[in-house]
């Protein structure tokens, strides 16, 4: 049925009526539509608000780690401490490695 509802032909007139029926249905929905806009809009604000303050406090705990244990980097003076033997590392061969029998 679905085809022959499909496959039809509308005279002038029928269009004319079923456009009147789809302009009446669609001011009928108007409200609604505004209303779910306005609802919509609504939580875009709170989730917005949410994470603007979700932001600043990671920026005020992040100040106030730096302000106790000081900016990342100056909490060691010294650089890195690489190994004293470091050139006898580079110049030893690697040790044989065995393969384990099955």
């Amino acid at each position: 049925m679905e085809n022959q509802n499909q496959e039809r032909i509308f005279t002038p007139e029928e269009l004319e009526v079923k456009r009147q029926e789809m302009l009446k249905y669609y001011q009928d929905s108007m409200p609604y539509l505004k209303a779910q806009f306005e609802h919509e809009e609504m939580l875009f604000k709170i989730d917005e608000v949410r994470f603007k303050r979700t932001a600043v406090q990671v920026q005020y705990a992040t100040l106030m780690n730096q302000v106790e244990n000081g900016p990342e980097g100056e909490e060691d003076n010294e650089p890195y401490p690489f190994p004293q033997n470091q050139e006898s590392n580079l110049e030893q061969e690697p040790a044989a490695r065995k393969l384990k029998k099955q």
